[in-house]
């Protein structure tokens, strides 16, 4: 029995679900999001809960009942307040320029600027030249865009430099030892 699967989610107000088929679309404050649920899982609204059944006990059901309520709970989430992941940039001469709200530039030790573009609904900003925010609503594109920043310049063992996320731990190692 999945116990993340089973447990009701609450709707606050301001937010508006629907359901077409195996589509949830959930309306708020910040935008829309929709998602498509797989396994015959099926979601109902009853009394401002949002309730996640799976047809059978079979193995799959199992595995898409509490990753389907999870999903429509990161919607919800996302329309209400939106996510946000922070990376940090470490190393002499790294650095992060803004270009807007949906453009970044980066040196990183390249010979050249590395420029990204965001993708739709998603913004960045740079309070600092050695931080950098991405955010939006759908928290899957938020951090696949954050890991595809972090790409760029992996933080290296050695020295530290890099780009990182904020809570990501670093395990550094001992340079060549001296004679």
């Amino acid at each position: 029995m999945s116990r993340v699967g089973n447990v009701p989610i609450t709707i606050p107000s301001g937010v508006e679900i629907s359901f077409a088929g195996d589509t949830v679309t959930v309306k708020g404050s910040k935008g829309e999001l929709s998602q498509a649920l797989t396994g015959g899982i099926t979601a109902r609204e009853d009394d401002g809960v949002v309730v996640v059944e799976r047809p059978d006990d079979s193995g799959s059901a199992k595995s898409f009942h509490g990753l389907s309520r999870t999903l429509i709970q990161n919607m919800i989430i996302g329309v209400t307040e939106g996510f946000v992941k922070e990376l940090q940039i470490q190393g002499v001469g790294y650095r992060a320029t803004a270009k807007g709200s949906n453009a970044l530039e980066l040196a990183l030790g390249y010979s050249h600027p590395v420029n990204i573009t965001a993708p739709e609904g998603i913004e960045f900003d740079v309070p600092v030249q050695t931080q950098i925010f991405v955010k939006g609503i759908d928290k899957q594109l938020v951090g696949q865009v954050a890991a595809d920043i972090r790409k760029w310049r992996k933080p290296e063992p050695y020295k530290g430099k890099g780009i990182r996320y904020v809570d990501e731990r670093v395990i550094r190692k001992a340079g060549k030892a001296a004679k």
